[in-house]
């Protein structure tokens, strides 16, 4: 070859590369769809939650070649392109081919197309047309792609585009989708199946259309035999599985939650393709199933909401903002994991621990569940009876209102609910009232999230914390209560909500706790384990009563279902010892002073208990309302009869001690301290003012009773505090029962719904009167 035609060959070299270089200039790449790929919510293992298609309507999930099962790449290397690491984008023996069956069919049969063309058409539209302008165009584009990109970057490209069928595209997002699984995971005959379905996504699709989709995945597997890639054995079992898979529609996890993080990413400013969260998807998705079997004994309007977080780390494993994300009946896009509701009695364990760590009580303690009257607010019980004398622990296990309301009026509603505040619960007052007494029983709103992440601090030494959906999210923590008031209060919960009931569930102990707010508006349940605190909501997110409904009887169960869904492993870990707080012992006390037995004189103790107590301290019986004063005091005794001080010479004194006076209709006369039994002397009786010889104990003023669920009437415990020669009752006048003892109790029946008036009188003519209402059951 001589030098001019060296060199005319050269000068077209580099005409055709500065052509393909004005070319490539002038009419650039268009940018990969990729790019702006679909935002995917994913669980901690990376298993998508839920996903927003783009601004072009496709579902894509952003994958790798490493991310993606060998299976897979094997088969579509081998299958659609085995030339692709060394070819410049073209084949030129495949395009010849294309071409000669081109001229002798009339027709395109094969496009002759490499993995760098096919991807060409995903980016260039007018480049997927089967025309010859078109494939020219096609062959252009897959210069330019090779010009610019690596092959891993092509690959990549092919990965994530491909069409799959309906609005998906890419590799891992028809994996999930057909067959609920990561394209790590991929065996060899799905791999197939997803290599296959590309070349007709609608006509393929395994939901649709079963036998062709199998057809055309057995002929990759026979190619990848043929080939010698994959052993006829391996193949022969890969076509033995049968394809599968359910109508495509939107498979979701925790959708409320996925939407939660969605939105913060949008007020943050952050354009994340993927956002990871803290979710368990195996424990999700039981808790969803969960819920679900639950909706057939529930009214159609009624929804469910549940959250389940890890102690260690306050990760938010189960998230269930709505019974069934479909079903607007039940305000399927209302999110009640997070909505303000009243918690009913769910705070009452905050208030126990608060009051242990000023001193105020031990576990033991002896509190009145009584009619009282607090001002002019007089709560009841929510089965509408009483049961006078109990501890601090039988109180919190049976939620009882009255200890809970005379114990928050001693500690201050202010003080309990600024607590409470820096502790993350932010008790939200109706028209922005000031704290008052009714917040221990459901006055105030909170949600789920703010009690979940309260009762946290029970497995947390007293330390509770915001539960965090994201793992980026700042943990935010404060003191509720000091670790040993923390380990008393949950010691007091295992024991179920029902004393000598232990709550245990696969093995593993449960401290618990129930609400119901006014009007069986709301139910609910917090457990605590050491490994999860969880909680659940069951109620209408209209905020109408659910009658028949409450934490005992609906949120309860379901919470038992939950502590046992969390599985046998955690089961295993919750026997471990737990360690008492050295803050903390066991120290025998005496009813009624509350006092240690130690420190009870002789003849005073007249019940023995165990109690937990707190820094040493053993402080006494709160004192008495109604006759202030010590409990001890003393009784001077004259020829078997009380008399008063100085009314009788040959008096003794001697030391006694007392119940508080509001607890005198509950208690039997086996239960008084024996000198406190004796009748007192003729004309050395009690010197009270005549003012207040008579009082009616065991029903306050204006109370209004309710009858408990199923019940028509209520039954009263009463006594006439400083009657004289005996007491009468009666009921709107009329005779209802009488008593020849001064100071016997009374139970009374009260039947029929409506204003009453209720008059006791003694032998001396002295009468009380107390005016309550019967509400209609």
């Amino acid at each position: 070859m001589d030098s001019r035609r060296l060199r005319r060959i050269e000068l077209a070299i580099a005409a055709l590369l500065l052509l393909i270089l004005a070319l490539d200039f002038f009419f650039p790449l268009p940018t990969p769809t990729a790019d702006s790929p679909t935002l995917t919510v994913l669980a901690a293992d990376g298993s998508p939650l839920r996903a927003w298609p783009g601004d072009d309507g496709a579902q894509r999930h952003p994958t790798t070649p490493e991310a993606v099962s060998p299976n897979y790449l094997q088969a579509l290397l081998h299958y659609e392109d085995r030339w692709f690491r060394w070819h410049p984008g073209v084949n030129p023996v495949a395009l010849a081919r294309a071409a000669w069956q081109w001229a002798w069919h009339g027709r395109i049969v094969s496009g002759g197309s490499t993995l760098t063309m096919q991807v060409a058409r995903l980016v260039d539209d007018k480049a997927a047309r089967r025309s010859v302008p078109a494939k020219l165009r096609q062959i252009a584009r897959a210069l330019q792609l090779e010009l610019h990109l690596s092959k891993h970057e092509i690959l990549s490209l092919y990965l994530n585009l491909a069409p799959m069928g309906g609005p998906l595209e890419g590799v891992e997002t028809a994996s999930r989708a057909y067959l609920g699984k990561g394209a790590a995971d991929l065996s060899k005959a799905e791999a197939a199946l997803l290599v296959a379905l590309p070349q007709s996504p609608t006509r393929l699709r395994p939901d649709r259309a079963v036998q062709a989709a199998q057809a055309a995945r057995d002929k990759v597997l026979t190619r990848m035999q043929t080939l010698g890639v994959w052993s006829a054995a391996d193949v022969a079992d890969a076509k033995l599985e049968r394809v599968f898979a359910p109508p495509l529609r939107a498979r979701w996890l925790a959708p409320l939650a996925a939407e939660r993080v969605r939105q913060a990413a949008r007020r943050e400013g952050r354009t994340d393709a993927v956002i990871q969260t803290t979710l368990d998807a195996g424990l999700q998705a039981r808790l969803e199933q969960l819920l679900t079997d639950r909706l057939n004994s529930l009214p159609d309007a009624v929804s469910l909401a549940a959250l389940v977080v890890d102690n260690r780390t306050l990760a938010v494993r189960g998230y269930v903002g709505s019974a069934d994300f479909t079903d607007a009946r039940r305000g399927a896009h209302v999110d009640m994991v997070r909505a303000r509701r009243s918690p009913g009695s769910t705070l009452k364990p905050f208030l126990y621990g608060m009051a242990l760590d000023e001193g105020l009580i031990h576990s033991e303690s002896l509190l009145i569940d009584a009619p009282q009257n607090f001002g002019g607010y007089a709560p009841g019980n929510f089965q509408a009876d009483f049961s006078g004398p109990v501890s601090v622990s039988e109180a919190l296990q049976r939620s009882l209102n009255v200890p809970a309301v005379d114990l928050l009026d001693r500690l201050g509603p202010e003080r309990f609910a600024g607590r409470l505040r820096n502790a993350g619960v932010k008790l939200r007052m109706p028209a922005n009232a000031a704290p008052n007494l009714s917040l221990i029983l459901g006055g105030g709103s909170t949600t789920l999230e703010e009690l979940v992440g309260a009762y946290t601090a029970l497995a947390r030494g007293g330390v509770a914390a915001r539960p965090r959906l994201t793992a980026d999210e700042p943990l935010k923590e404060s003191r509720l209560m000091s670790e040993g008031a923390a380990f008393i209060v949950r010691e007091i919960l295992e024991n179920g909500g029902r004393p000598g009931s232990p709550f245990r569930e696969s093995g593993q102990r449960v401290a618990w706790k129930t609400g119901t707010s006014f009007g069986f508006r709301d139910a609910w349940a917090l457990g605590v384990t050491d490994r999860y605190t969880f909680g659940v909501w069951i109620g209408r997110p209209d905020g109408t009563p659910n009658p028949g409904h409450f934490g005992a009887n609906s949120a309860a169960p379901l919470l038992r279902d939950l502590a046992a869904a969390l599985g046998p492993a955690e089961s295993r870990q919750q026997l471990a010892p737990r360690r008492r707080p050295d803050s903390v012992a066991a120290v025998p006390i005496c009813w009624p002073q509350g006092v240690a037995e130690s420190a009870t004189a002789p003849g005073l103790c007249l019940q023995h208990r165990i109690a937990w107590t707190l820094d040493g301290a053993v402080p006494p019986t709160l004192p008495d309302r109604l006759r202030p004063g010590p409990l001890a005091e003393p009784v001077w005794v004259a020829a078997g009869e009380r008399v008063q001080p100085g009314c009788a010479a040959d008096a003794e004194r001697f030391d006694a001690v007392r119940w508080p006076a509001l607890l005198g209709p509950f208690l039997d006369a086996a239960q008084r301290h024996p000198l406190e039994r004796l009748p007192w002397r003729a004309g050395c009786g009690s010197r009270e003012p005549v003012a207040n010889r008579l009082r009616v104990v065991g029903l306050e003023p204006g109370t209004v009773l309710r009858p408990a669920p199923g019940q028509h009437d209520v039954v009263l415990k009463l006594q006439a505090i400083g009657a004289q020669q005996g007491a009468t009752w009666l009921l709107d006048g009329q005779w209802m029962a009488a008593s020849a003892t001064a100071g016997a109790a009374q139970t009374l029946r009260v039947a029929r719904a409506g204003p009453h008036r209720l008059t006791v009188m003694d032998g001396l003519g002295h009468w009380s009167r107390v005016e309550f209402q019967l509400a209609a059951p």
